[in-house]
């Protein structure tokens, strides 16, 4: 099968934890007989160094003529003073690109039990999805400054909730059927029309479990007991807080993924870390994150799942064998860079190829 990627590896750690995605995607590409033509593009801010904006015209078009786009990270210190942010290149991709469902996976494991901050037996069965409303809210809404006055608008349309919440009741029944709505309905307008958009749909979905949480209550029971959550769907900004609150429950923020889909299960991955500009350049960063993001490109976008398998099968095995950046602070775990973690789970894959030609000799 013939695919087109678009590569955008971004800013500080991102073309670091860019070059593993690749690498793990070349081995996949090689064992089952794909073919990925992968393009590199600037965003962020190493599009306003070399183009002057966070999304120059040929990074958009690129990634709008691509079957996919992986990114690495974007932002930090350095462009503090500039007329335009990275991240605004980053907001206005998901935008231009219409993925307006984003996917974070948090699946706890043996690996990296001993990682969280928090009691083993609270996090050991955690398994959950949230589902991001990602192109609305206030993320997007007007901004204003006058004088010592700032405003930032909420605003939600009815379309938009609907198709995000969709997307969750379906991805809910395909796991445990359970979706919890996040929302703050008893202060917000555009939270009681997300409230009421739920209860509407979720009569459609009658063998899914439903039931709606306050954003502050979500975020408290999310520490106190994670596996009471199967699919949680919220709006933008309550998505981004919780997200990286349950990234909590790994121990560290450097092993999620994320997609962010459209109808067509067109998607931009990426993972779910920032720029980390106080390690970028050393070798320091924790690649499983961006390696996942390409499982589930390989999952969502191309329906490859026994390739997905196969990039998640391999990460997990050398976590097992011991393989751990620093990050994930253990002390009885052999500590390693990024570019040798990279290595254990391209070796993993290709080691697996050749077993599976192995077997076939003699069966």
């Amino acid at each position: 099968m013939k695919k087109t990627i678009a590569l955008l590896p971004g800013d500080g750690v991102g073309p670091e934890v860019m070059k593993g995605a690749v690498q793990v995607l070349k081995a996949i590409e090689k064992r089952f007989g794909h073919e990925f033509n992968m393009n590199e593009m600037p965003v962020g801010g190493s599009g306003i160094d070399t183009s002057g904006t966070s999304l120059p015209d040929e990074t958009l078009q690129m990634c709008k003529n691509s079957d996919a786009v992986l990114l690495g990270a974007v932002g930090g210190p350095r462009w503090d003073g500039h007329s335009e942010r990275p991240e605004k290149g980053l907001l206005k991709l998901r935008s231009e690109l219409g993925v307006y469902a984003n996917f974070r996976p948090v699946k706890s494991n043996a690996a990296f039990q001993d990682m969280s901050p928090l009691k083993k037996e609270i996090v050991k069965d955690t398994d959950l999805l949230i589902v991001r409303e990602l192109t609305g809210g206030i993320y997007f809404g007007e901004k204003t400054r006058v004088d010592e006055r700032a405003e930032d608008s909420l605003v939600y349309h009815k379309y938009e909730i609907e198709r995000t919440v969709r997307i969750a009741f379906e991805e809910a029944r395909k796991r445990k059927k359970k979706l919890t709505s996040v929302d703050k309905a008893n202060v917000l307008e555009s939270s009681r029309l997300w409230r009421e958009t739920v209860v509407e749909l979720s009569a459609e979905y009658s063998d899914v479990e439903t039931e709606h949480l306050l954003v502050d209550h979500a975020a408290m029971k999310l520490i106190q007991d994670p596996s009471h959550f199967d699919v949680i769907v919220t709006e933008n900004m309550f998505g981004d807080i919780l997200s990286d609150e349950a990234s909590v429950l790994l121990g560290s923020i450097g092993v999620l993924p994320s997609a962010s889909l459209r109808e067509d299960d067109f998607g931009l991955f990426e993972p779910v870390h920032g720029s980390a500009p106080d390690i970028a350049g050393k070798d320091l960063a924790n690649p499983a994150g961006m390696i996942m993001s390409a499982a589930m490109m390989l999952k969502y976008s191309f329906h490859m799942n026994q390739e997905s398998e196969a990039v998640e099968k391999a990460l997990q095995e050398a976590f097992n064998a011991g393989y751990r950046t620093g990050d994930m602070r253990t002390g009885k775990f052999q500590h390693v860079s990024c570019s040798q973690l990279i290595d254990q789970v391209v070796y993993r894959i290709e080691e697996d190829a050749v077993s599976a030609s192995l077997l076939e000799l003699y069966v």
